[in-house]
């Protein structure tokens, strides 16, 4: 799995391919600034791109600017974003093509190895996975009163932020302390709820996801 790595820190730059090259990963290129990892990906067509937010030039939202222009330059290319900041604009603009494959995690969460390399696995794969506190500071300022979503049980919102959280069914079932199959309706439930097609599944959480948390 070929993984380009773009942090302007170069101790946690070097840490990251440290630790993913331990895991497995094959850390194809890191960089330091947003045109470096343009041109990094362009040359080397990586499966995930892992980016920082506020980088070089401009020290502001460049590595995100990058990867939406990534996703759209080269769409198979995954992209996990990692900050340090909760920031709900840069969350829906990462998501809003609604294809997955796309991450944010905050930058805490690479501490806990094991969990950092499923995520990065999983958007590979063509999963999305939120940081449970950017969720969760979504959910409290979102309203549910769009796309039917204020018609979703208690029990619902409870699935469909955990779905937030990029979590398979075994892992909210676990949580919740349902069967998996009780999940598995209670999703179904939620899609025929908001009015989404009979498409692809990954696709459908995405959507819901997107319904969920947006204003």
């Amino acid at each position: 799995m070929r993984v380009v790595i773009a942090e302007d820190e170069a101790l946690l730059r070097e840490g990251l391919r440290a630790l993913l090259t331990t895991a497995g990963f094959d850390v194809v290129a890191t960089v330091g600034d947003a045109p470096a990892l343009m041109l990094a990906v362009d040359e080397t067509m990586p499966d995930i791109v892992i980016t920082d937010i506020r980088m070089p030039p401009n020290h502001f939202d460049d590595g995100l600017r990058a990867a939406i222009e990534l996703r759209q330059r080269h769409p198979g290319t995954a992209v996990m974003v990692v900050s340090q900041h909760v920031q709900r604009r840069y969350v829906d603009e990462l998501l809003r093509d609604g294809n997955g494959g796309v991450g944010y995690l905050l930058k805490l969460r690479i501490a806990d190895v094991g969990q950092f390399c499923s995520d990065v696995r999983r958007v590979v794969a063509g999963g999305t996975v939120v940081d449970p506190e950017v969720v969760k500071a979504m959910m409290t300022r979102a309203t549910y009163s769009w796309h039917n979503v204020d018609r979703l049980t208690d029990r619902q919102r409870e699935v469909l932020g955990l779905l937030a959280e990029g979590r398979s069914n075994a892992a909210i079932a676990e949580r919740l302390g349902l069967k998996e199959r009780g999940v598995v309706q209670h999703i179904s439930n939620i899609y025929e709820v908001l009015g989404l097609p009979d498409d692809d599944d990954d696709h459908r959480r995405v959507l819901a996801v997107l319904r969920y948390l947006s204003r």
